[in-house]
This record gives C-alpha cells, sequence and structure tokens, in this order.
C-alpha cells in the first residue's frame, strides 16, 4: 500500500524584501527596474517524511522551526520551493480556524460560505447545518455576526464546519490550545472518533502531553530540517531534555 503522504527533500525558501516600501505603486516601479532586493529565507531544507494510513504524527520543534509550513505545504497552501510531495486522500485542515469567515456576516450565513470554501456544495451544508450548530452550542447566536463573537467561538464553530466529513487526513496546528476546556474535550473526541474510523493525524502542538496521547511517531524539527523521527515514547523525553537544556519550554 502507498504512503499516505510522501514528502521527498522539500525545501520552502521565501524571499524578504530587504527595503522598506511605502506603496504597492513603488514595490512594482522598484520590482520591475530590478531595484528591489530580497534576502532568502528556508523555511524547511531538504525534508522527508513518510506517513502510512492511519498513523497519528506529531511536528515538534521550537517556534520558527518549520512546522506550520510543512503543514501548509501538505495542505496545499504553500508549493514548496523544491522536492516532491505526495497526498493520497482528502484533507481538512484546522490551521486556522475561521480563516474563511466574513466577519460581517452571521454565523448561519458563514456556515454556507466557509463550507463553500472547503468544496462543499449549499445542499449538503443544509443537510448538516443542524449537527454543525449542535456541535459548536451557538444556536443562541445563529444570527449574530461573527465580528461579535468570542476567538473561542469563532474556533468552536470553525472547527465543527471543519470536521463535519471525515476526511482521510486531519491536519491540526495548536487549535486544541483554543476555546474553554468543555469545547477541548468535545474536540479530543471528535479526532479520537476520526482516528478510530482510520483517518490519519498530522498534529503541531507545543503540548507534549496532547502529542503522547494523540500520536505515535513524532517529527522532530530543527532550523527547517528534520532532526529525528521516531516513536512518541522514545522523541518526545530527548526533545524535552533538549529544550529544558535551552531554557525553553517545549
Amino acid at each position: 500500500m502507498e504512503p499516505i503522504i510522501q514528502c521527498e527533500n522539500i525545501t520552502m525558501r521565501f524571499n524578504l524584501s530587504k527595503e522598506r516600501v511605502e506603496t504597492i505603486k513603488e514595490y512594482f516601479v522598484r520590482l520591475m527596474t530590478g531595484k528591489l532586493h530580497f534576502d532568502a529565507f528556508e523555511a524547511l531544507r531538504n525534508v522527508s517524511l513518510t506517513i502510512e494510513k492511519g498513523e497519528a504524527v506529531a511536528l515538534i520543534g521550537a517556534n520558527g522551526c518549520g512546522k506550520s509550513t510543512l503543514l501548509k505545504i501538505i495542505s496545499g497552501i504553500y508549493t514548496p520551493t523544491l522536492g516532491k510531495l505526495t497526498v493520497n486522500g482528502s484533507i481538512a485542515p484546522l490551521i486556522e480556524l475561521g480563516a474563511g469567515f466574513d466577519m460581517d456576516l452571521t454565523a448561519r450565513e458563514n456556515i454556507f460560505l466557509n463550507g463553500a470554501v472547503l468544496g462543499y456544495d449549499k445542499p449538503f451544508m443544509q443537510s448538516h447545518f443542524d449537527e454543525i450548530m449542535d456541535f459548536a452550542e451557538l444556536w443562541d447566536f445563529i444570527d449574530v455576526p461573527v465580528k461579535n463573537f468570542s476567538s473561542g467561538m469563532i474556533a468552536r464553530l470553525g472547527f465543527a464546519i471543519a470536521t463535519i466529513v471525515r476526511a482521510d487526513i486531519l491536519i491540526v496546528d495548536e487549535i486544541l490550545a483554543v476555546g474553554d476546556i468543555a469545547f477541548q474535550r468535545k474536540c479530543h473526541q471528535r479526532m479520537a472518533d476520526m482516528l478510530k474510523s482510520g483517518t490519519t493525524l498530522i498534529l503541531v502542538s507545543h503540548n507534549m502531553e496532547d502529542v503522547q496521547r494523540l500520536c505515535q511517531k513524532v517529527v522532530w524539527l530543527q532550523d527547517g530540517q528534520v532532526r529525528q523521527i521516531g516513536p512518541t515514547a522514545e522523541i518526545c523525553p530527548l526533545y524535552i531534555e533538549a529544550m529544558n537544556a535551552k531554557g525553553e519550554s517545549a
């Protein structure tokens, strides 16, 4: 059986402008005349890893090591500068909950808008509307503009929409730290149900308890490169020890 995800020598390079540019017009004038200079920044360098169907894998590492960049490449948000990515399945990306919302629209309107962004048609969203609202527990705010929601309420609505379909691959970036304890428990339970049904999980989290509870395998990134890959029980203690030695939190 083919791996569900395979990264082969993935490199992601960003160009950082050296000069301050005041207007879009000035930016394009400098760009067209060759007077705009950039510094190249490699967020990822020669990253290779394989994830099998049904695995629960955590990406760990200090801030700025490339975890979220790798998730966005796997999700199709970024195209890598170099290397090859193969994904054999549908993806539910829980990277920035509520990123597809229009803050001036109501919760009801945003359910259909966000569903469309995720590729679902209106009849599908109508058939799952009650289930989404039940999970989010936002019936009392159904016709309230989302701009009046707290960050936790937005996260609840975004999570409920994104997980309405049991995708082959669930990608989660730090969202388990959002919302109250009751919501976090509901998230954990829904994720556990998805894992039991064979969904593959890729998790980014600084919470080692979440990593150890949910994931069997860990990919430790450092300065945009893979430092170690292995069983969670083996890699997490090494990572925590390294962070403690630097005086940093995991």
